[in-house]
């Protein structure tokens, strides 16, 4: 493997950029977030010697947890697990987005990743050549403006699902007439000051019963307006079991694969149960709010979905706060739809009028598909919706890349860690056969196999997905040909993966 180095460009890279030279990398890694960290990490311990580089839209790295400045920005999963599994989570399960990135940051000083990741980085377009074995990858420096090209031998795509720096906006009649502000969760303005203001928050997900809590007491009143009600559990922001073993004095390497494994544990026994037992877990997770809320609030308006739980994901409340909110009269819950927008606030198709001065849309994301780069394979635009996902990761017809998407059930970044192991034996494996290609493939037993939606609807359906699933690729009705939600299953299938599987075409 060689050393970061610069080749000479090819002719239509230099016609269309203008550089005269042209970096050359074995692996060039797409965004510097918690799966981009990660992959750099997994390819520094497990493949020394082989050149990689990552390139970051932004002006740092974080991802998620950069881009999004909404008041109280946080995990909703445990970082226990939304941590890698090999760098020890010491702080509180349920972290703040300056806690999450002063974690990453830690991992990109230990482990000497900083030369490697290049910032203000956007990438435009990437094409891959047959002839060359290789990937070129047209980028623009955001700072200077400056055309700048690489080329690659595999491409490893961890910039996420959605358009970070744009939401979901719903347009709503009659928003032209506000003569308040109107915010998007994903677009929070530096320096907005909502202290006295009537703030309705449009939104029942994550992002809503976060900054809800930590909007309250400080605007005059804050509401949560929902068209329906979602599921979310409760807890003290801490582990029990971390905290013991902590107090013994345990090391702390010791403390994290032990907690890992409890939640791990008790996460599968949950979503089990949400198959087999919905009405159960429901009544447990109503019962709890109504603890907090008391015996004469409307649970089953407000928090009553109707849905089984985990059919959409489920949002973790530390502490419970956003309920505490409610409870103490800083804070509401609406449930209703929006009929229009006026100049003081927004009129309910109830009939009830809410007054606002500010407008927070928690409306959700935008989903894009692969970093809303333009794909060409052998000078043809890539159809990424008419290719088969090859277990969540992989995608017939696109040679030598992989695409990190993580668990809706669980931490985005168990399945992360799973994918740089995999990218990391296969590397091995194409080294040790002088392959400089694979691709993966329906074998002959596969071809008659149904070509179903990325996720089931029946399974999994919250709106972002739903808006976007004819955008992404197809899935069979077996386990290697689908995006599979169990963790607990892959973590035994991902190192079991056979490389010289008939669905693995190398050349």
């Amino acid at each position: 493997m060689s050393e970061i180095s610069p080749i000479a460009s090819p002719g239509p890279a230099r016609e269309k950029n203008g550089p005269a030279k042209v970096e050359h990398v074995d692996v060039l890694i797409v965004g510097a977030g918690i799966s981009g960290v990660g992959a750099a990490y997994h390819l520094t311990t497990q493949r020394p010697g082989t050149s990689f580089v990552v390139l970051e839209r932004e002006e740092t790295f974080g991802g998620t947890w950069w881009t999004h400045k909404y008041p109280g920005i946080r995990s909703d999963s445990d970082l226990h697990t939304f941590g890698y599994r090999f760098k020890p989570w010491v702080g509180p399960p349920i972290a703040t987005a300056e806690e999450i990135r002063s974690y990453m940051g830690e991992v990109i000083v230990e482990n000497g990743l900083a030369p490697h990741i290049r910032y203000h980085h956007r990438i435009d377009h990437a094409s891959w050549s047959s002839e060359t074995n290789l990937w070129t990858i047209d980028a623009t420096r955001t700072d200077t403006g400056e055309a700048v090209c690489f080329t690659a031998g595999f491409l490893y795509m961890c910039q996420g699902y959605y358009r970070h720096n744009r939401g979901y906006m719903p347009q709503w009649p009659g928003m032209q007439a506000f003569k308040g502000q109107i915010v998007h969760s994903e677009e929070w303005p530096e320096g907005l000051d909502y202290e006295g203001k009537r703030v309705v928050v449009i939104g029942s997900g994550a992002s809503a019963a976060t900054m809800v809590p930590a909007m309250a007491g400080r605007a005059a009143h804050v509401t949560m307006l929902q068209r329906t009600p979602t599921y979310f559990r409760t807890g003290r922001n801490a582990i029990e079991i971390a905290e013991e073993l902590r107090a013994l004095g345990i090391q702390e390497e010791w403390i994290h694969e032990i907690t890992r494994r409890k939640i791990l544990y008790e996460q599968a026994k949950f979503t089990e149960r949400c198959f087999t037992e919905p009405d159960k877990v429901k009544a447990e997770m109503l019962g709890n709010l109504r603890t907090i809320l008391g015996p004469d609030y409307d649970i089953g308006t407000h928090f009553t979905p109707g849905y089984r739980p985990w059919r959409q994901r489920i949002a973790f409340v530390p502490d419970a706060d956003l309920f505490q909110a409610v409870a103490r009269g800083d804070a509401s819950v609406v449930t209703d739809e929006i009929e229009s927008f006026d100049a003081t606030g927004i009129q309910l198709k109830s009939g009830g009028h809410l007054e606002a001065d500010l407008v927070v849309a928690a409306t959700g994301f935008d989903l894009n598909v692969l970093g809303d780069i333009a794909f060409e394979i052998d000078g043809k635009p890539l159809a990424f919706h008419e290719t088969v996902t090859y277990r969540g990761m992989m995608f017939t017809g696109i040679p030598n890349m992989v695409w990190v998407f993580g668990y809706f059930r669980a931490s985005w970044t168990l399945r992360a860690d799973l994918v740089g192991d995999f990218v990391c034996r296969l590397l091995g494996h194409m080294e040790r056969k002088g392959a400089k290609r694979v691709e993966v493939a329906l074998r002959p037993e596969d071809h008659n196999m149904p070509q179903l939606p990325w996720i089931d609807p029946e399974n999994f359906n919250p709106g972002y997905l739903m808006r976007g699933l004819h955008l992404l690729p197809k899935r069979g009705d077996k386990p290697e040909w689908q995006h599979n939600q169990d963790y607990w299953a892959e973590k035994d299938a991902f190192p079991a993966i056979d490389l010289e599987d008939a669905a693995f075409r190398y050349a």
